[in-house]
């Protein structure tokens, strides 16, 4: 088997005790993790390995530096993990700052250089103190390009291709904010990164010459791994790595190439050295069908690791998230529906909305998914002679969830007693506030969940991770909250990032019988 090692860039704080396991096992995850502990010392900054290694979820979030030393702590021991049990990579493969980790994981330069680049990157950006932003949006690197040279701006540019339908966009907050109202008028799904400093943009110049003049040049060699270099489009050679790290912050990130290049020329596995999957969904995507592995994800990594090693002609407990079963049924994760057609660009109205680049969104901003329309109402059954029964009061069928009454107890128009109202016809598309009880939302998220993942709303269990178990990547999971935010009229919902990181139909539900309960309290 040919793996190749993906190394995540900025992503959220790992959580606590994540390296418990692994610091008990490997002696190199021990000393690799003192190493990174005693340079961030030399730095001014705490332990970093700490909350790492124990049962301890808190984080005091103590800056940037000390997240990016986490997450280069996580690649760098689930690497030596991988080493220690027979994995051997054919090339590393690193997101944005995720390179720093490849070059530090092939031996291209020592751990406590690494970690040292890495925090002096850091501090560079922070006083650069640049206000800007990243937007995902669930398109073609060509749309997307085509988005940003909409608004002409040099700072506004595609940043990444991550996948067939996953790029990035980067630039001036209140331009991405712009560019965010357009593409959900395109119907294009979007998300702006919480990352603590926006890059690959050419307004990063600045801190890019700054970092080659005030970081100290460390010493660096060929490495007893490839690297390959996703913003380069080539392996890292003879390289500086402070002019490589400095070099990717205004550099487009090409990773949907690079793993394209990697699999022709015969990788057929990507284990990611993280704690999620992250970049192993772009390469889901890129590649329908390939092994991904994410050992981290696993309830035991080491025997997860074990397994790959001991049958790699078997995707078995690997197999690709696209095409894993769901928890609590054996039906299958399939693709969802395709975002607007390239042809959708030139029948907007762009023009129009360009214009409002200084002033507020609009009262009523678009969605960048459809409401969910309420279905048509059903036609009543058409009149019939009743048979010698005493004529019935006429009954009105609802649009939805009401089963047409059998014609036999519906009376001909003429026989309508005068003396009784008609009943009236129930509202469907703002549900009231009264008598939404949590298994009612239950039902009613599942059938909307089901038809839009293409699943039988009964085989989607109430604590199926989104993500984890049914691999609904972030854009997906933003389009749907959407479509619940318009159905139970909860427009806070959208930003709930919470049920984005560890979604399940049992969550958004509590959550929405909550808000309605606390909307009809007001």
């Amino acid at each position: 088997m040919d793996s190749v090692f993906v190394m995540p860039g900025t992503v959220a704080a790992p959580r606590g005790g994540i390296l418990c396991d692994l610091h008990n096992r490997y002696e190199t995850v021990r000393e690799t993790l003192s190493r990174i502990d005693k340079a961030a010392r030399e730095m001014g900054l705490p332990n970093i390995s700490t909350r790492l290694v124990e049962q301890n979820e808190t984080s005091d979030r103590r800056g940037p530096e000390v997240q990016y030393l986490e997450i280069f702590a996580v690649s760098i021991a689930t690497h030596h993990m991988l080493i220690a049990e027979g994995v051997k990579p054919v090339a590393i493969v690193g997101q944005s700052i995720g390179e720093l980790w490849a070059l530090a994981a092939a031996g291209h330069l020592s751990v406590e250089d690494a970690a040292r680049l890495a925090v002096a990157r850091s501090q560079v950006l922070t006083q650069q103190g640049w206000g800007g932003k990243m937007l995902a949006v669930g398109v073609d690197g060509r749309r997307a390009e085509s988005l940003a040279e909409l608004i002409n701006h040099p700072h506004l540019v595609l940043a990444c291709e991550n996948a067939p339908r996953q790029s990035v966009i980067s630039g001036p907050e209140a331009l991405i904010e712009h560019v965010e109202r357009v593409a959900d008028a395109l119907g294009w799904p979007s998300l702006q990164l919480d990352v603590p400093h926006p890059t690959h943009t050419p307004a990063m110049a600045q801190a890019a010459r700054a970092l080659r003049e005030t970081a100290p040049r460390v010493p660096y060699g060929a490495g007893r791994w490839r690297v390959r270099s996703p913003w380069m489009g080539r392996d890292v050679g003879d390289d500086d790595p402070v002019d490589l790290v400095a070099g990717a912050l205004t550099a487009r990130v090409r990773m949907l190439h690079t793993i394209r290049e990697l699999h022709a020329a015969g990788a057929d596995a990507f284990v990611e050295c993280g704690e999620w999957p992250v970049v192993t969904k772009f390469v889901e995507a890129s590649i329908p069908g390939v092994q991904c592995v994410v050992p981290l994800s696993e309830s035991d990594p080491v025997e997860a690791v074990r397994a790959l090693v001991a049958d790699s002609t078997d995707v078995g407990t690997f197999r690709s998230r696209l095409a894993a079963p769901s928890r609590n049924g054996d039906g299958p994760v399939v693709r969802v529906s395709e975002p607007a057609s390239a042809g959708a660009v030139a029948t907007l109205p762009v023009a129009d909305l360009l214009t409002r680049t200084a002033v507020p969104a609009p009262a009523a901003p678009v969605s960048y998914v459809a409401p969910v329309s309420a279905p048509a109402p059903a036609a009543p059954a058409p009149p019939v002679t009743p048979a010698p029964v005493a004529p019935a009061a006429p009954v009105t069928v609802a649009p939805v969830a009401v089963a047409p009454a059998p014609p036999a107890v519906v009376a001909a128009p003429a026989a309508v007693a005068p003396a009784v109202a008609p009943a009236a016809v129930a509202p469907v598309a703002s549900p009231s506030p009264a008598g939404l009880d949590y298994d009612t939302v239950l039902t009613e998220l599942r059938t909307l969940y089901g038809d839009f993942l293409g699943y039988p709303p009964d085989l989607l269990g109430e604590d199926d991770g989104l993500e984890a178990d049914l691999g609904v990547e972030s854009l997906k999971q933003v389009a749907l909250l959407g479509r619940v935010s318009d159905r139970f009229d909860l427009p806070d919902l959208r930003s709930d990032s919470s049920l984005l990181t560890a979604g399940t139909l049992r969550r958004i539900a509590e959550t929405v019988v909550r808000a309605r309960a606390e909307a009809a309290g007001r």
